[in-house]
């Protein structure tokens, strides 16, 4: 997995099957449909070329439609969106798969994820295997994995024989998340990092906050640029038009390694969303 410089201004990162995906994108998680077609259409006016959504966000249809008004053409914006825990299986993915795309109103999709790997469902093997039927077809391009552990990884990869492309987890200054990055890099797989901002739990930070009034930026800002520069993908989600634009301004400056290792160094492994061992099972 090496970056990429593309003449888009947003460094881009390369999958392990070749594929390239913008390191910085706009979620879409927890905002209403009809909220949405108006959240993405102002992240794409702002730059973002790579949006997150998930079929369990209730909001593909109104994220399909500002994509499709946003006039781009289609390869210009990476589309994700992830199978719910309820559709896992081979033969109920790939009906899932087929009604997330008519919500979307896609032809093909850049990135599927399995949302949460529901160990104790036993089905995220036959999910993948649906997935790698999928990819085969031309209808994705690229198919990863959302809150997967090391331990349910190697078993995928073992039984699959491929590696996913992405692993999107809960990733935040509070939640670092460090071997369970240092096993995806080992492997190749590209960590994308969901909750970036810890549910504006992290924002608060005195550490952070001190950077931030040292650099002339948000609290926001900083920890975006701390994803970026620890090579993650990144994909913070606002409904707040300004919020939205701000996000997205973070590639005129850099952190220092010193001010990096601080950040890192909050790491309390708090996490804001459920435990990956536990839910959907």
């Amino acid at each position: 997995m090496t970056f990429k410089s593309e003449t888009s201004s947003v460094p881009t990162i390369v999958l392990n099957d070749g594929n390239v995906i913008p390191a910085l994108g706009f979620g879409v998680w927890q905002v209403p449909d009809d909220e949405s077609y108006a959240a993405v259409g102002i992240a794409l006016d702002a730059g973002y070329r790579s949006i997150d959504t998930a079929a369990i966000y209730g909001n593909e249809r109104g994220t399909g439609k500002a994509i499709a008004d946003s006039g781009l053409p289609r390869e210009e914006v990476y589309v994700t969106t992830k199978l719910w825990n309820d559709d896992q299986g081979y033969d109920a993915t790939l009906r899932a798969f087929d009604a997330s795309m008519e919500r979307l109103g896609l032809e093909y999709l850049d990135l599927y994820l399995i949302h949460w790997q529901c160990a104790g469902q036993g089905l995220y093997i036959d999910t993948f295997k649906a997935f790698q039927k999928l990819k085969a077809d031309g209808r994705v391009r690229s198919i990863g994995v959302s809150n997967f552990t090391e331990a349910t990884l190697e078993t995928l990869i073992d039984a699959v024989g491929e590696v996913p492309a992405v692993n999107q987890i809960e990733l935040h200054p509070l939640l670092t998340q460090e071997a369970l990055r240092m096993f995806d890099t080992q492997h190749g797989i590209a960590t994308e990092a969901w909750s970036p901002l810890g549910s504006g739990q992290a924002l608060g930070n005195k550490t952070i906050g001190d950077i931030a009034n040292e650099l002339g930026k948000t609290p926001a800002q900083v920890i975006i640029r701390w994803h970026l520069q620890l090579g993650n993908i990144v994909i913070p989600k606002s409904v707040t038009p300004e919020r939205i634009k701000s996000n997205f301004d973070v590639l005129g400056f850099e952190l220092s390694p010193e001010q990096v290792h601080a950040i890192s160094g909050l790491d309390e492994g708090h996490r804001t969303g459920p435990d990956p061992a536990e839910f959907g099972n």
